[in-house]
């Protein structure tokens, strides 16, 4: 599919007003994006697990205006409060896929949004948030268009998250979504996520992810800029061959199981991510001291306990542990013993591989 394939006719159907409503996951990448092109298109490929617990939700009423306006008409509410400072964020989404969606000028909306994760807590939510507004607005559009179909819808929910937030197009279905054009992934595509195809081991439908709330701080510089600031670094190509390399290389790890080969490559990704962040110019350093301290515990727990337990970090200072359901027990006393007292106010949230998104009633 183009671009071209999303913008719409004249609406089939005519929509006094309404309301819609989706819950959307956040997920984590094992192959790691960073870098982009103009239109959020992604540097290299990747290739995420998605989540289930930490989620965002959203809802919209809709209703239609007197004559469509020249800009966007929209109320905000965060957590049942008005949320000035989200507002231009919304602005520039609504601004981006106003072309696919040309219904934007004939409503007026309003948008309450929470999470089921703390604000503040250091978990992206932009992924989860924008994934959540995409499926609102693409609901309305059925409404609009009825007899579309599930595959074009998710296809354009997909593609219109990636306008609000890279990550996002990879949070509306589960439990492995790819992104990015992979010569050996078929169907994949830089305009939206798709479901992985490839055959997967049963050890990886429910996994665990047991995020360590490290620093719940603002970041010192946003994800938006790191990407920017990929271009003209000295090993960006080289970073775009290896997640190439490592997408192959998980093939057949997925199938088989293969949980020593696992945490090789998802360890390697996630510290070749912050190498890219501490060689550039200019550079930064978003890992904290307490990163670090949790990244040599549970390497010396492996080494010691012969558990299957791994880490793997988003841009940010917060550690993703993941590790196989068998070990639940084993790996969740070892996070309570040695690792809960590296976190800010020793928080964390317990998560797991999900299916995706939910429509709500």
């Amino acid at each position: 599919m183009t671009e071209k394939d999303f913008i719409p006719s004249k609406p089939k159907v005519f929509i006094e007003a309404g309301k819609v409503g989706y819950k959307s996951p956040s997920n984590i990448a094992l192959v790691k994006y960073w870098g982009k092109r103009e239109g959020q298109i992604p540097a290299n490929p990747s290739i995420s697990f998605t989540l289930s617990a930490c989620a965002t939700t959203t809802k919209i009423q809709f209703k239609k205006l007197d004559s469509p306006s020249h800009g966007f008409t929209f109320d905000f509410f965060f957590e049942g409060s008005p949320k000035p400072s989200f507002r231009p964020k919304i602005e520039t989404f609504f601004k981006r896929i106003s072309p696919y969606c040309p219904f934007l000028t004939e409503y007026h909306f309003t948008i309450e949004t929470s999470n089921s994760f703390p604000h503040s807590s250091g978990i992206a939510s932009s992924a989860s948030g924008m994934s959540a507004l995409a499926l609102c607005l693409m609901e309305i559009e059925r409404m609009l268009y009825p007899g579309m179909d599930d595959d074009f819808f998710i296809k354009k929910a997909s593609f219109l998250a990636r306008l609000g937030s890279g990550s996002a197009c990879r949070s509306l279905e589960g439990p492995l979504v790819t992104w990015g054009v992979h010569k050996e992934i078929p169907d994949s595509t830089d305009l939206y996520g798709i479901p992985y195809k490839g055959e997967v081991h049963p050890i990886f439908k429910n996994y665990h992810d047991t995020i360590l709330l490290v620093d719940k701080g603002q970041k010192q510089v946003s994800s938006t800029v790191g990407h920017d600031l990929v271009n003209g670094h000295p090993f960006a190509e080289q970073r775009f061959q290896q997640a190439h390399r490592n997408l192959v290389r998980l093939k057949p790890i997925l199938k088989s199981g293969n949980l020593e080969e696992f945490i090789q490559v998802i360890e390697s990704e996630a510290l070749t991510l912050h190498a890219i962040m501490m060689t550039g110019d200019p550079y930064f350093v978003l890992m904290k001291p307490n990163t670090l301290e949790i990244i040599n515990r549970i390497w010396a727990f492996r080494e010691e306990s012969g558990s299957h337990v791994c880490f793997t970090l988003d841009a940010g200072a917060n550690v993703h542990v993941l590790y196989p359901e068998t070990e639940k027990e084993k790996v969740n006393q070892f996070i309570v013993n040695e690792l809960v007292a590296y976190c800010e106010n020793q928080q964390y949230i317990c998560d797991r591989i999900g299916q995706g998104a939910v429509k709500l009633n």
